[in-house]
Formats: C-alpha cells, sequence, structure tokens
C-alpha cells in the first residue's frame, strides 16, 4: 500500500458576491494549503472490487468522499483495476480544513497513476467538481484565489507563514450555514491581483459564531494574540503569526480544553493551470 499526504487548507478569506438562479453561492476566497493533513493509504486490486478498510465513525460508506472518488473515476475510465483504501485522519470533520475534499483529492491523483490513466490534470479536476467544490482545489497543487463555487482557479503566492489552528467540538453544516437568511451574500468582489494578506474576513463567521458559541469562544481566545478568523463555514479557527516559534507560544498558551495544532503554510507550485 502506498500512502499519499492530503494537505488541510485554510480560507485566509471568505465572501460571499453574489448567488446563482440555481441556488449556489458565489464566492470569492484565498485557499491555503497547510503542511499538516490526513494521510490516505490506496492499494491496487486486481478484481474490480473498490473497498475501504477502516470506516469512518459517522460517515456511511455511500458518503465517503474516497469512496465516491475511487468509483467515480473507475466508472469514467472503465478500468477492470479496484482499489483498498486506507485513511489515517488527523483533520476534524466539518472542520473548515477541507479534509474530506483533500483524501478524496488525493484518491483521484494516486489511482490516476496507480491505475495508469495518466488523465491529465484539468480532466481530473472536472471530475472532482462532481465530488465536492473544494476538490479542484486539493487537484491544483498550490494556493490559489479561489472564485464561483470554488471551480475558478488563479495560482496565488502568498509570504511564509505559520498558523495556530483550534479544533472546536462541535459540527459545523455547511449547507444549514449557507441557508441562513441573516447570511450576508453581496461583498463587493475583488481581482485576484488586488489581495493582499489581512484582506477582507469571512461572512460565514457571524452567523456560525451565533449558532456555535463554543467556536465564538475558541476564537474569541485566539483573537487575544491577533486577527484571529474562522475557515470555511467553520468549526475550525486560527492565527497567522510570522514565526514558527510564535505560533508554539501562543498555542502552548492555549487552555486545556482545547484542541489544535500548528502548522506553516505550503507554498507549492500548483500542478494544474
Amino acid at each position: 500500500m502506498e500512502y499519499f499526504f492530503a494537505p488541510a487548507k485554510l480560507n485566509l478569506f471568505l465572501h460571499v458576491v453574489g448567488r446563482r438562479a440555481d441556488g449556489y453561492h458565489l464566492l470569492q476566497s484565498v485557499f491555503r494549503r497547510l503542511d499538516f493533513g490526513d494521510e490516505v493509504g490506496v492499494a491496487v486490486r486486481a478484481d474490480g472490487a473498490t473497498r475501504r478498510l477502516q470506516a469512518l465513525p459517522g460517515v456511511p460508506e455511500e458518503q465517503d468522499l474516497t469512496l465516491r472518488a475511487a468509483r467515480l473515476l473507475q466508472a469514467e475510465s472503465k478500468t477492470a483495476l479496484g482499489a483498498d483504501i486506507l485513511v489515517k485522519k488527523r483533520l476534524p470533520l466539518g472542520g473548515g480544513l477541507g479534509g474530506g475534499s483533500s483524501d478524496a483529492a488525493a484518491v483521484l491523483l494516486a489511482l490516476n497513476r496507480l491505475w495508469a490513466l495518466d488523465w491529465p490534470g484539468q480532466r481530473l479536476a472536472a471530475l472532482g467538481l462532481r465530488l465536492g467544490a473544494d476538490v479542484p482545489f486539493f487537484l491544483f497543487g498550490g494556493n490559489a484565489f479561489v472564485e464561483g463555487v470554488g471551480e475558478r482557479l488563479t495560482a496565488i503566492e502568498l509570504p511564509p507563514a505559520w498558523y495556530v489552528v483550534l479544533i472546536p467540538p462541535v459540527h459545523v453544516s455547511t449547507a444549514e450555514i449557507f441557508a441562513l437568511p441573516d447570511l450576508r451574500r453581496d461583498s463587493p468582489a475583488i481581482r485576484a491581483q488586488e489581495y493582499r494578506p489581512g484582506f477582507g474576513g469571512n461572512d460565514l463567521q457571524a452567523p456560525v459564531v451565533a449558532r456555535y458559541p463554543d467556536v465564538g469562544r475558541h476564537l474569541a481566545w485566539l483573537a487575544k494574540f491577533g486577527d484571529a478568523r474562522m475557515t470555511g463555514s467553520g468549526a475550525c479557527v486560527f492565527l497567522e503569526t510570522s514565526s514558527a516559534a510564535e505560533a508554539q507560544r501562543i498555542f502552548a498558551q492555549r487552555p486545556t480544553d482545547m484542541a489544535g495544532f500548528v502548522a506553516s503554510g505550503l507554498n507549492n507550485p500548483p500542478l494544474l493551470c
């Protein structure tokens, strides 16, 4: 079995700039990959079966994005091969860190090679979008200015940074938050080249904090040290720092009931253009 890294991401900002006629929200964000994430083990099977070797608590097989990714690629490529999949989870479910999407992307990239399909990146990305809006980003390979429903990616250079990430003990439903009547949906759009570190905020943060006190508590503690923000639709919150030492110093002071981690931002070049 080969293992593949499935990195977490942070939304350095997240604005809702409109809504399509079909109800999907139009977003702008900067996604940053982190050097912390899951590990996805993949082994090829000759009999065509696609299995997960370990159940994911709370996630039935039909909702498991790694299995869905493998079976979708299998069906579209018409390969006779199958796969065993084992995910070593470090990222929380419903945390806004993109764990499920990253795991799915890792499976697509792994099986594209292990099944000797040699699909081009853009073809994989189109398939990934059918699994979830964040999957194309994890196939992209670098950091990105993200637009639309998550499918429009522009490579972006970001300065080195280290992050304190806290994980509140709640699972926030993305669908629930986007359905809220008090969600802001009219933030002004910007161009990718206008983005600067520290720009904007997270339009989903206030409604999540209002409904999930634990998110608010973690955010308030982290905000004592700087511009703390929520990532995605929550529940995780983060603070950007300029050094590993500063991040570790802040993380060491957290209350004993607050879980989390310290990670650095990755600056890998994009795989897709």
